[in-house]
Order: C-alpha cells, then structure tokens, then sequence
C-alpha cells in the first residue's frame, strides 16, 4: 500500500511539472494577463510571403503574441497560387495546429481546405482577407474606411476632372470594400453631379505592380493622356501607376495604402497623395494575441483585442463584434483603424519604427518635408 501512495504521489508530481512546462501567460494576453498558449501551434497560411508589409511587421507581431502566450509558430508560403495554398492548409493540418490564420489568396477556392481543417477541430482565423465563414474569426482593418480616405483625400486637392481607379484582385473582397468606401468618400456624389468622370476603372489579378502599369497605360492612351487624378487601391499598384505616369511626363493626385517605403518616399516627393497606413505591428499582435485565446478554449464572442494596441488603430473597445459579409452571413470580427499618411504627418511612420527617415526622405530636398 505504502509503495502505491508513493507511486501515485510521484506521478502527481511529474504531471503538475508537465503541464507546468508546457508554458501559460505573457504580456501579448489582453490586458497583460495569462493565457493558455503551452502546447498551443499555431500556423499562418501566407498567400504570398514576398509582399514587403508581411515580413516586416505582421508576421514578427503574430510571432512576438503567440510565442507571449506560451505558443508555438509554424508557417507556409503559397506563392501566390490556390491550388498550392489548399495544400499548405492539409500541411498545418498534419502538423497538429491548433489555429490557423488564414491570409487568403482567393477566399472560394480556399474553402474546401477550411472546412476540412474544422472538421479537424481546428480553429480559424480570416487575416486580413474575409473568409466567408461563421466559424471563422475575422480581423482586419476599416477597408471600407480606407476606401473613404482616399477618395476624400483625392477630392480634396482634385474635386473636377477624369478619374482612373485601379482596383485589387476580383477573388479579394477587399477590392469590393475599398471600392464601395470610396463612392461613400464622396466620389459617387462626384460623379453623379458631373463633377468627375471615371475614364477608366479596372481589377488587378493579384494585386500585380506590373499588371497595374500596364493597366494605367491603357487608360492613358484611351484617353489621350488626359486622366487628372488615379485612386489604386494599395501602394504596390501604385508603384506601376507612377511609372505610367512619370513615362508621359504626368505627376497627379495619386492614392495607396500598406505604407510601403517606396510610396512614402513618393509622399515626401509629392508624387503620391496619401497612402492609407494600417499599423500591420497591431493587426498580428490582434492575431497571434487571438490565437492563444482560441487554444485555451475561449469562444469566439469572448475574445478580446489587446490592451496595448496604439490608440490609432485600436477598436472602438476591445470585444469582438459581429460583422455581416457580402454573402450575407454574419462573422466574430476585430476591426482595427486605419491611419492617412501625407506630407504633413510623415513622422508618425518613422517614429513607430514603421520605415526610416532614409527611406521616407530618399532625394528628397531638405526642408521641404518636416522628417527630411
């Protein structure tokens, strides 16, 4: 008998020690509190890892949360394909995640691998993409609102004339939010008051920089070269619609967004209007913060953002919120806020650590910007 209470005693011990090991707690938890992250693997699924904003701030901010929490990060790369990123989700699955955040590469031909990984009591998270998924959480930014921004920024020094707007990807819908927040920007009362005129309005597959100047062009020679102002809905387009326009001699009210160091350097220049900042450090801490929630079991309704998120783009309050999707369903979401960076506010972005005054004030003439 007495050998059997010590056998028991020891294994007592050396479970507490297990589960003890397996890592709780971190300051990335909501209000820098504990959560269950030991034991807890977590995988991205990247549509495309080459894009700047990815490796620079979102992935390091879900890494620096989930590995806060006492989890575990694992990745893959579809470069950009579906029937590669379909695969990379059975890889997660056979891996053990216990979450997936998802940045889709087309949110239809990516379903069958989601609902395969629920049906594996995986968890997952939409990054950035809508999945059109009830069981899925959603985070993102404003897209709606960054689409407002820009055409109110564009209206604003170009209230008249011939528009080009160079949408996203057709399979993102984000495209669709972007392109709907502008008409509520004020371009659609523009164009229906004879204001402004669309001479040109196009999706661009992927999101491409090439296919987007390749693009610009065709509206260019459609129009004699007469386009006053082009609303391209990220900054890697954008990139393809300045070199358009600089080759015809061009320099109009132009729109972005991600920040990229590129189109903050055209900012600083005065080539580029505004380029819609989402704070991507925030957006993974949201993420990777969400994840160890999802691993210890909390439901979706009751996930919280962190409490840390800078004022600017956190949400109106830290609890998720039912968001309703195109197709009509209704989804737990985090909507963080998105920031306008123009020539007046360019320190923000250096000072968050976000790019370097290098970069932001590249041939830039010294004193004509504030940072430079």
């Amino acid at each position: 008998m007495r050998k059997r209470l010590l056998a028991m005693a020891t294994l007592t011990v050396l479970v507490f020690a297990a589960c003890n090991s397996s890592g709780t707690g971190g300051s990335g938890a909501p209000g820098g509190t504990g959560a269950a992250g030991g034991g807890c693997l977590v995988g991205v699924s990247w549509n495309n890892y080459d894009q700047e904003r990815w490796k620079k701030a979102d992935e390091p901010a879900i890494k620096k949360a989930i590995e806060a929490g006492g989890g575990t990060y694992t990745s893959t790369d579809a470069h950009d394909a579906s029937e590669q990123q379909n695969k990379d989700i059975d890889t997660l699955i056979n891996k053990g995640v216990k979450v997936i955040i998802l940045l889709a590469k087309d949110a239809a031909s990516i379903t069958p691998a989601v609902t395969k990984a629920e049906q594996a009591g995986i968890q997952i998270i939409g990054y950035d993409r809508l999945i059109e998924d009830e069981k899925a959480l959603y985070i993102t930014f404003n897209n709606k609102r960054v689409g407002t921004i820009m055409a109110q920024e564009l209206l604003a020094v170009q209230p008249t004339g011939n528009y080009a707007i160079i949408k996203g990807d057709p399979g993102d819908a984000n495209a669709k939010f972007l392109r709907d927040g502008m008409d509520e920007g004020g371009l659609k009362a523009a164009v229906d008051s004879g204001k402004v005129k669309i001479v040109g309005e196009q999706n661009t597959p992927n999101w491409d920089t090439t296919g987007a100047k390749n693009e610009m062009q065709a509206i260019l020679n459609a129009n004699n070269n007469k386009v006053d102002a082009v609303l391209s809905e990220n900054d890697g387009m954008a990139t393809g619609v300045s070199q358009a326009l600089q080759a015809v001699g061009l320099n109009i009210p132009l729109s972005g967004q991600d920040g990229d160091a590129a189109a903050l350097n055209r900012v600083a220049l005065g080539q580029q209007t505004v380029s819609v900042w989402k704070n991507a450090f925030a957006l993974g801490e949201t993420a990777g913060n969400a994840a160890i929630q999802m691993c210890a079991g909390t439901k979706l309704a009751d996930v919280k953002a962190p409490s840390d998120l800078p004022d600017a783009s956190k949400p109106a309050d830290l609890a998720s919120h039912p968001f309703t999707t195109p197709g009509g369903k209704t989804v737990t979401s985090f909507i963080l806020n998105p920031t306008p960076i123009k020539k007046d506010n360019l320190s923000a972005v250096i000072d968050s650590g976000w790019v370097t005054k290098d970069q932001v004030c590249a041939k830039v003439t010294p004193g004509s910007v504030t940072p430079c």
